[in-house]
């Protein structure tokens, strides 16, 4: 089943980079979950699933896409204009969302993020909930991309360090320029040389953490293995653990 959206606004946050909010009858969601969006090509219809930015409760949906010169659906998105229409899965779906995490004596002291690219979307939605605050001491949030330019949403990011100063910790990590205050290395390097829980100010551990990855499947392979050799297991319902992830491809 798909709805009609109408595009209220699209921001370019570089030349591939863009978010697209629309207007569209989605039900109520988690942050943390995904729609799809479609458009008709030779008859054929053309979906892809994107996660949402904004946070439940908006009377809009907000998605964080890349234009992918090939791709069969995101060139025809990185047109779209102001007024234009676009189909959407009126229900959001998927597990990343902090339902998923343990709660009570397993549940940790520290809520640990780890993104690669347009993969901070659902995070962003979750941050902008009351949900972390309330059941983390802590929160950190690592944000990886190639360039500096490619890191999305640094304004909301601002707001959220300016409303949780003593919760909140972010570390961009931008590996082909130097960028201020941020790493350079690939996430899993960073934990496991500890150059992370070194800028984070905390250390990663199965009895305080829960670490949440979100990305490329290249980068969560590699992250869940140096989190399991720190002693972190992944999550699973039926038998909880501190890592939670979900493959943005």
């Amino acid at each position: 089943m798909w709805i009609t959206g109408t595009v209220l606004k699209r921001i370019d946050w570089n030349d591939k980079l863009f978010s697209l909010r629309i207007k569209a009858d989605v039900e109520p969601f988690i942050a943390g979950q995904f729609i799809k969006l479609s458009q008709m090509r030779d008859d054929k219809r053309v979906a892809r699933a994107y996660s949402l930015v904004n946070p439940p409760g908006t009377d809009y949906v907000e998605v964080l896409a890349v234009a992918v010169e090939d791709g069969q659906l995101s060139p025809d998105l990185k047109a779209l204009s102001p007024g234009d229409t676009i189909q959407v899965t009126p229900k959001a779906t998927g597990f990343m969302t902090l339902d998923e995490v343990p709660k009570g004596a397993l549940q940790g002291k520290h809520l640990w993020l780890l993104a690669t690219g347009t993969a901070v979307g659902p995070f962003i939605s979750m941050l902008a909930t009351d949900e972390p605050w309330q059941r983390f001491e802590k929160v950190v949030l690592v944000y990886g991309v190639r360039l500096g330019e490619d890191l999305a949403y640094l304004e909301t990011i601002k707001q959220f360090i300016s409303q949780h100063p003593l919760q909140f910790v972010f570390i961009p990590i931008v590996t082909r320029e130097d960028y201020p205050e941020g790493l350079s290395c690939r996430i899993p390097d960073g934990i496991s040389s500890g150059l992370i829980e070194q800028k984070a100010g905390l250390g990663i551990n199965a009895e305080h953490s829960q670490v949440m990855i979100c990305g490329n499947p290249g980068m969560i392979s590699d992250a869940q293995t140096a989190l399991v050799e720190k002693g972190l297991a992944k999550n699973l319902r039926r038998a909880p653990g501190q890592i939670t992830v979900e493959k943005y491809w």
